[in-house]
């Protein structure tokens, strides 16, 4: 991992600390793996690594019953899969539900198979009114906690969707 990159998940991880966040769900992901094992390490997290997405979103939504601020860490096409999920557990009952992802498939993503992501990530989230924060530049990483607050104001989800170029402290 290059310094750039090592910083920004530090910074990531601070915003997480700052604010609350005591257990991590998490999937793999390339572009999120260094925050995921920054995460596991760390002993202010609880870390679960889960097989499926929506055991992520099951297993944040139950935390918050427990009192335990949580964080559902996945990919993009990840994300995708949940709208039943999210919009059964999360909508109906009124439950707040903390997101990571990644912005996969946009310009300057060489991936072919990630195109449907950046075609449609966006558009599926304003579609079912799902508020989310799109960190593009580093400096939006400090607006975590405020992303993590308006979550729990609302009793609804929020998504914060990380670009490639944030992670990897390029941005």
């Amino acid at each position: 991992m290059s310094d750039k990159q090592n910083e920004a998940t530090s910074l990531i991880v601070e915003q997480l600390v700052e604010s609350g966040i005591k257990l991590v769900a998490s999937l793999p992901d390339d572009w999120i793996a260094p925050l995921i094992h920054a995460v596991d390490k760390d002993d202010r997290f609880k870390h679960v690594p889960v097989n499926r997405e929506e055991s992520a979103i099951g297993l944040c939504s139950g935390a918050y019953f427990g009192g335990i601020p949580s964080l559902a860490l996945m990919g993009a096409s990840g994300l995708m899969t949940c709208v039943y999920a999210i919009t059964k557990i999360n909508y109906s009952y009124h439950i707040p539900l903390f997101i990571f992802a990644t912005l996969r498939g946009v310009i300057g993503d060489p991936r072919p198979h990630h195109i449907a992501n950046g075609l449609y990530l966006t558009k599926l989230l304003d579609s079912i009114s799902l508020p989310f924060l799109l960190v593009e530049e580093r400096k939006t990483i400090a607006r975590i906690p405020a992303a993590f607050k308006h979550c729990h104001a609302m009793n609804r989800p929020e998504v914060v969707i990380f670009s490639e170029a944030v992670l990897l402290g390029e941005a």
